[in-house]
């Protein structure tokens, strides 16, 4: 294999050629698809690593790292909300790794490495909410939700969308929240109830706010992060934090345990922490809080200490046991109303 030399060129890291041919990287991301192109370029443009990436949610990550788990084809896993990153770190899916990068990361990106043995590192993070089609809701004299209360108003009937938690990260962070925030059987029968307003159970956890911004539903709940990014578009899109309060992501990154390509995927792990890589990802269109401390946020990014966040439990809701349950409860109860 061809040594990696990893030198810095404007404070990112890039790697120095010896005349081989170029070395390979096999990444999922379960970001957008605009911010992991974006990725992919910057990275082949400062390294002479090609990338092979596919752009999978959180929920269809997990299940490809699983079912490759005695024959690898990821080398790395960079996105997409951090439970399934904690379950696959818990079923030994993934490696450990302490990256030097980390005492320049946010407290709350530690944790998480913390959390899932350095198996798992944070790398943005983004609250909970919902995006609604002002001029829908206008035309249409609905009320605009403001609490999660709200939108079980009979009033928003085939109004919203939300992801499938069995696909989405997305998706189950909200399971998981009201079911923090309400107590479990009072959270599903929530879900009952609001499957009566569901049109659509989407398989991307960012589709519902971008079918509001085309007017293809009146609401979207998704990370709040999400609906800036449509209200930063142009669309009318407004953005709520619920008020009884919700909770948030940590999008994290795994290196997977006996991967192809190593050492490619440490110095894109590494890459990828630096505050210089971070800040460039809002000309994505991301706007979630970077990890790194110096890393530029986004203006137009959900400012977290003005959101009422609930203690998310990570290690609780991130554990294989209590996501298995709370995933069969959803196909149990939710999952086959919304098919009827």
């Amino acid at each position: 294999m061809t040594k990696v030399v990893i030198a810095l060129l404007g404070g990112i890291a890039a790697t120095a050629g010896t005349g081989a041919a170029a070395q390979e990287l096999n990444l999922i991301c379960s970001a957008d698809v605009v911010i992991c192109e974006r990725l992919v370029q910057e990275f082949e443009g400062s390294h002479q690593i090609d990338v092979n990436m596919v752009r999978l949610s959180s929920g269809e990550a997990y299940a490809k790292v699983r079912a490759e788990g005695r024959n690898p084809q990821t080398d790395l896993w960079w996105g997409g909300t951090g439970d399934p990153h904690l379950q696959a770190a818990a079923d030994g899916l993934t490696a450990e790794y302490e990256s030097p990068m980390l005492a320049e990361l946010q407290p709350w990106a530690v944790a998480q490495a913390e959390t899932s043995g350095y198996r798992s590192v944070g790398v943005y993070s983004g609250a909970l909410g919902w995006g609604y089609n002002t001029e829908i809701f206008e035309q249409r004299g609905l009320t605009a939700p403001a609490c999660w209360a709200d939108l079980l108003n009979p009033e928003l009937a085939g109004e919203i969308q939300l992801a499938d938690p069995n696909s989405s990260g997305t998706a189950y962070t909200a399971i998981a929240t009201l079911v923090q925030l309400m107590g479990e059987d009072e959270a599903f029968a929530y879900f009952k109830a609001l499957n009566a307003n569901v049109s659509q159970y989407t398989k991307s956890g960012s589709a519902p706010v971008k079918a509001a911004a085309r007017a293809e539903a009146g609401l979207g709940i998704v990370f709040m992060h999400d609906a800036v990014a449509q209200a930063e578009e142009g669309f009318p899109i407004a953005v709520v934090a619920p008020c009884e309060g919700t909770g948030y992501e940590i999008g994290s990154m795994s290196m997977i345990e006996g991967a192809q390509n190593p050492d490619e995927a440490t110095v894109f792990y590494d890459w990828v922490l630096s505050a210089e890589v971070q800040s460039i990802m809002p000309e994505a269109g991301s706007y979630q809080i970077p990890s790194n401390k110096a890393a530029t946020a986004p203006e137009a990014a959900p400012d977290l200490a003005d959101i009422k966040l609930i203690d998310y439990d990570f290690a609780e809701y991130g554990s294989a046991e209590r996501r298995s349950e709370l995933l069969a409860r959803w196909g149990a109860e939710i999952g086959g109303v919304a098919a009827q």
